[in-house]
């Protein structure tokens, strides 16, 4: 899966960037996407492989606070690009006479500075509230990569400020997107039902289904990993790990095919791209 979350989301950067005619929002998004897919795998499974393969292995502290920094604050982005996604579709398929005006090359570049600038802002605090914690038990994490809760668990001191501060932020960030996603995508289905030719509903449906399976996978495994290591406390621990990994893994794995293959833009200039390397 790792293997194929690199070479996917790489070809598809690959063919963004060298194509002018794909320099337009719609690409763009999807190349950032791409850009968060790659780094939130790289950030975790390397480590991961490397505990399956050797045994647990030492991490310093910092290190543990450098890789939970970018676990949460790459999630966060990718959730960000997902919603400018979904309100680049709305605009295309809804409001297509506003889409040049609306989405221009300036607000594309904006956007992807904001949810840098929120993802890094809204960690931050996460990490300072770890920082202050005093750790005298085990300093043994079961886990593949270190993660808010699971570092803050170590802790000797009360954590009900982490755990409440994480919990505020998921609903604020991550729940207002996946709101304003559902809602697009609402609103989308509701022109879909429109349109006059049953091919272009039929076509619109294929394309808006798999952007919702990925969406729901995505964010699904995501709030059930949250929410049980906050609350399902008769979990088994092999379970939660197990889910952890997956909501970090699957999407990058299957976004470059529903978002990439399944653009016939994208399609044909990899398929030319894959005939000249021949």
């Amino acid at each position: 899966m790792y293997s194929l979350a690199l070479i996917g989301n790489v070809l598809v950067m690959m063919v963004v960037a060298w194509d002018r005619s794909l320099h337009e929002p719609m690409y763009l998004f999807l190349a950032m996407l791409a850009l968060s897919d790659v780094l939130l795998c790289t950030v975790t499974v390397p480590k991961m492989l490397l505990i399956f393969w050797q045994g647990p292995s030492p991490s310093t502290f910092s290190a543990c606070l450098t890789q939970m920094f970018f676990v949460h604050a790459l999630f966060l982005s990718e959730s960000a690009v997902l919603l400018a996604m979904a309100f680049d579709r709305y605009v295309a398929i809804c409001e297509p006479l506003q889409y040049v005006t609306l989405l221009t090359g300036s607000l594309t570049g904006k956007v992807g500075l904001a949810l840098m600038v929120r993802s890094v802002a809204v960690v931050t605090p996460g990490v300072l509230l770890i920082l202050r914690l005093h750790f005298c038990r085990t300093n043994i994490i079961h886990h593949t990569y270190c993660e808010n809760m699971g570092i803050a668990k170590l802790a000797c001191n009360n954590i009900s400020l982490n755990s409440i501060y994480g919990l505020t932020v998921a609903l604020l960030t991550t729940g207002l997107d996946f709101v304003l996603i559902s809602l697009s995508y609402w609103l989308i289905l509701r022109t879909v039902f429109r349109l006059p030719s049953r091919g272009a509903r039929t076509k619109a449906f294929g394309t808006c289904g798999a952007h919702i399976c990925v969406i729901l996978i995505f964010y699904t495994l995501a709030f059930f990993s949250f929410f049980t290591h906050r609350f399902g406390h008769h979990v088994p621990r092999h379970t939660l790990i197990l889910l952890a990994n997956l909501y970090l893994l699957m999407p990058p794995t299957m976004n470059p095919i529903v978002y990439g293959v399944k653009t016939k833009e994208i399609r044909m200039r990899v398929l030319g791209l894959c005939s000249h390397s021949k």
